[in-house]
């Protein structure tokens, strides 16, 4: 079990691993050994909380398939336990991101000194605009 937040937990079995051979630096070695990894996350098939899962799901992220799955490329280090690491604190990122509900915004009123000194303010802007002005208009 992967610890998320104190209150949600993963399930191993969710995460499903594919050793790919990484991409950029590191002479032949690169060619030789698959040491990134694609992480693949089914987000409705998880033992994720149903409202975490809308959220995941409705994020705008190019990492979410339209199924729901959720892949991460970790390519970062050049060892596979590194980037097994790496690629398990990301998605443990975005879950964090997505368990966290938004504040609903109140609605609140200028109080009315407030919209008088607003009102001061636009006629002493409109008196200099007005002083600007050529004598012949």
């Amino acid at each position: 079990m992967i610890k998320i937040t104190p209150g949600i937990l993963l399930a191993e079995d969710d995460l499903e691993w594919q050793p790919i051979r990484a991409q950029g630096a590191g002479g032949q070695n690169v060619n030789k050994v698959s040491s990134a990894l694609h992480l693949r996350f089914d987000i409705p098939a998880s033992s994720l909380p149903e409202s975490v899962k809308q959220r995941l799901l409705g994020m705008r992220d190019q990492r979410i398939s339209r199924e729901g799955i959720l892949v991460i490329k970790a390519q970062r280090f050049r060892t596979r336990e590194k980037n097994r690491a790496d690629a398990i604190e990301r998605l443990q990122q975005l879950i964090v991101a997505a368990s966290r509900v938004q504040k609903t915004r109140k609605q609140t009123r200028p109080t009315r000194a407030a919209r008088q000194r607003r009102m001061e303010d636009k006629s002493k802007r409109g008196q200099i605009k007005r002083l600007r002005r050529s004598l012949d208009d």
